[in-house]
């Protein structure tokens, strides 16, 4: 039987297009050599990730960093309550295992680059009293994308605000 002259007459050599590596490979990465190096401590706090980014991807959320955000402020808050318990080697690990998490988010905004994007956003919102904090919030929220928790925003906008 005769191919057609449209079929190509041999498959083509060429590597596979190359893949971008996810957050996902990175943890499992880093997972891999952490039990490598016997690094016990690291190997839990890396798979209780991995497994949240997994249940993540699952349920549909797309957004890896809103997940290690999560964590990492779910880390520090058993942390300050370890604390507040007088259980500081529990506070110690707590905060470890978020010291671990935060190595895969992006750098945090400095106190000057915060403030100077609240002031934008509060000048686009046209807030002018406390009362407009919502506005000036959700803009924040919006241009600062992640990159500053939502406590430290407030207290600005609120501090612009003179709330």
């Amino acid at each position: 039987m005769a191919c057609p002259a449209a079929w190509p007459r041999h498959r083509p050599t060429g590597a596979y297009p190359e893949r971008q590596m996810t957050l996902v490979d990175t943890v499992q990465q880093d997972l891999v050599a952490a039990m490598k190096a016997r690094e016990s401590d690291r190997v839990l706090a890396l798979r209780l990730v991995l497994s949240e980014l997994q249940k993540a991807s699952k349920e549909g959320d797309a957004d890896e960093l809103a997940v290690l955000r999560r964590e990492r402020k779910r880390r520090l808050e058993s942390a300050s309550a370890f604390r507040e318990g007088g259980r500081a080697e529990l506070a110690d690990g707590e905060e470890a295992e978020a010291r671990i998490i935060e190595a895969y988010l992006p750098a945090e905004l400095s106190d000057d680059e915060l403030r100077a994007i609240v002031q934008v956003a509060i000048g686009e919102s046209g807030a002018s009293s406390p009362k407009d904090m919502g506005q000036a919030m959700n803009t924040a929220m919006a241009k600062v994308s992640g990159r500053a928790d939502g406590k430290r925003v407030s207290a600005l906008v609120r501090e612009e605000l003179g709330a």
